[in-house]
């Protein structure tokens, strides 16, 4: 879950440090432990790097500068082996004659045997990481091959688990070899010069050309070529793309925070998602998937497999899905899901979710499930990642870049897509008819000036979240759809403000965690629309009521013109109506904008919080 940068070119305009920190500082929401940059000059490799954020490996430049260059690495690190210390900050360097750095993304799961081995052989170890042993590995390598290309491939064919590296060599200039495991990385296109990033974000500010690059992959670049070849040292191919944001759409606009920029870019995340989506005749027609019709009438049961934010936008989309096709729809974590001998044959249909399409856990996940036989479908943020490309077929969202740390565009453009899928089954099984489904295409195109509506009236909700600051828990029910809106609503305030936060279905309260009402206790609800079957919104409203009579702060989200939840609120929070499998994507946006203005209240890093990455590539 690294950030890694690469970059050869001329040394012209610029030097080839002023690219690595410029992707740094685009890439630190992939981690933030430590930062650390190594370049050829003319004295042979420099390295300069730092324990915690990127302003710290700054300072060190400035006190230390370094000669101008046209080959460098980057890497900003999350901590897996070894603490974030000055010490364990990549890059590392390898050989007896230190002429060899290389960073690292992910985990090489025998390290411990290979570095016992080197030791041996009398290497010299300074760090604690598992990294220093692929340096070693590659720098050992090249003192028989003479060819940084090829000492790559001799190292990475001793390697398990999952890793990109990228090398420089002293012997070498001009030349950057990056080679990758189920972990991310790309290539950048330019004129003149190339660049290597765990994202396109990396070099997004000089190219928008990019290139795929597959599983077991090595590629070298130099100012002027771009060569792969597989681990076994056939020469491929990559897949060129072109990306369609630019260095704009990754800075913070004005905003306060990247945060509080996504949350406000949900309408158009939504919308863009459902553009273009249906034919001239109103058929919806999703022409990223790759899988025939006939496939999809086999299918008898659909599993979604996703972490975090993404596993509560599966858990609210599995309602309407259900609802739609009449498949049963079970929702998995996707750490568990390959280890509890999943029953998964060829009709079932696995939808991973991932915005990043790096997700390790997730990646895992599809690979069993293609094992046992079924069809993997993606939803993905990413163009070219490795869960798309280990798919049997893609439903790219189209939220653009998201940065912060903690999703909320992602996840409103998730369930968009999901529904989307859902629909698409229900058309091609015969489930839905094709008014039906034009109907319920116009109410999700309703949404996004509904979700606008909903982020014009956030002022006192931010008001709230002020006189709050201090809160020590919040807890957050719903029913239906709503219940994992409340899961997604604790999670955001865990996630960055350090708060104990809890989410419940509100039928379970009188079942145990009613137990945890006390005066004062901050309570929001998610009220269904009085429309909703089953009776459910007077069953909530008298949820509102056992938690206020034990002395519950209840703060209410209830649609306009709601007015059965007026005498047992103490703070209503209005939202515009809407049919009630699409109103999560009305009903998170408060949650979103409380956690966010309560973080802000506290002093804290919203776009960084402690101890998380924005794409967990490591299992």
């Amino acid at each position: 879950m690294c950030g890694i940068v690469g970059y050869v070119g001329p040394s012209v305009d610029e030097t080839a440090l002023d690219v690595v920190m410029e992707g740094l500082a685009r890439l630190e929401y992939r981690g933030y432990d430590s930062a650390g940059v190594a370049l050829i000059d003319g004295d042979g490799i420099a390295i300069r790097k730092r324990s915690g954020k990127l302003a710290n490996l700054r300072s060190e430049i400035g006190a230390h500068p370094l000669h101008p260059s046209t080959t460098a690495i980057g890497h900003t690190r999350w901590a897996t082996h070894g603490g974030p210390t000055d010490n364990n900050a990549h890059p590392h360097v390898g050989g007896r004659d230190r002429k060899l750095a290389l960073i690292h993304n992910g985990i090489i799961e025998n390290f411990h045997r290979l570095k016992t081995s080197l030791v041996d052989l009398g290497h010299t170890f300074l760090s604690e990481t598992d990294t220093e042993v692929a340096a070693h590995l590659v720098a050992t390598a090249y003192e028989s091959t003479g060819d940084l290309t090829e000492a790559m491939r001799a190292a990475v064919a001793q390697l398990e688990g999952a890793f990109t590296l990228l090398a420089i060599h002293a012997d070498q200039p001009g030349v950057v070899v990056g080679a990758r495991r189920n972990s991310p990385l790309v290539v950048g296109l330019g004129e003149g010069a190339n660049y290597l990033g765990s994202d396109v974000a990396a070099f997004i500010g000089h190219t928008r050309e990019a290139m795929e690059l597959g599983q077991d992959e090595i590629v070298t670049i130099t100012p002027d070529s771009v060569s792969v070849i597989r681990f076994d040292g056939t020469p491929t191919d990559g897949k060129r793309y072109h990306v369609d944001w630019d260095a704009a759409a990754a800075e913070k606009g004005g905003y306060s925070s990247f945060m509080a920029k996504e949350i406000d870019e949900q309408p158009h995340a939504i919308g863009d998602t459902l553009l273009g989506r249906t034919d001239d005749a109103g058929r919806l027609v999703l022409d990223e998937l790759r899988i025939s019709e006939e496939s999809l009438r086999q299918v008898d049961k659909i599993v979604i497999v996703a972490c975090g934010t993404a596993w509560y936008s599966g858990l609210t989309a599995k309602y309407a899905i259900e609802h739609w096709t009449r498949i049963p729809c079970e929702v998995e974590l996707a750490h568990e899901f390959r280890y509890r001998d999943p029953v998964v044959n060829q009709r079932t249909l696995v939808i991973s979710v991932s915005q990043s399409g790096e997700t390790m856990d997730t990646l895992m996940a599809v690979k069993h499930a293609r094992e046992l036989g079924a069809l993997t479908i993606s939803v993905c943020n990413t163009h070219g990642a490795t869960i798309p490309r280990e798919s049997d077929a893609v439903l790219y969202t189209h939220a653009g870049p998201e940065i912060a740390v903690a999703s909320t565009k992602a996840f409103v453009a998730q369930i968009t897509a999901c529904y989307l899928l859902g629909l698409y089954l229900a058309q091609v099984r015969g489930a839905a008819t094709s008014e039906t489904v034009a109907s319920i295409m116009a109410e999700l195109g309703a949404i996004p000036p509904k979700v606008q509506t909903v982020l014009d009236r956030m002022d006192r909700v931010r008001e709230i979240a002020r006189f709050m600051a201090d809160s020590r828990a919040v807890l957050f029910l719903g029913r239906h759809v709503g219940y994992p809106i409340a899961l997604e609503g604790a999670l955001k305030l865990k996630e960055i403000a350090y708060i104990h936060a809890e989410g419940f279905a509100a039928g379970e309260l009188k079942h145990g965690p009613i137990a945890l009402i006390e005066p004062g206790q901050p309570v929001f609800v998610v009220v269904p629309g009085p429309d909703t079957p089953h009776d459910l919104h007077s069953k909530v409203v008298s949820n509102i009521q056992e938690i206020r009579a034990r002395g519950a702060r209840t703060l209410v989200i209830a649609e306009d013109g709601d007015e059965a939840v007026v005498p047992f609120a103490d703070e209503i929070i209005r939202v515009p109506a809407a049919p009630t499998l699409l109103m999560p994507l009305i009903t998170i946006v408060p949650l979103q904008v409380f956690a966010l203005e309560l973080a802000t209240a506290k002093g804290l890093d919203v776009d960084q919080p402690r101890n998380l990455a924005k794409s967990v590539t490591v299992e």
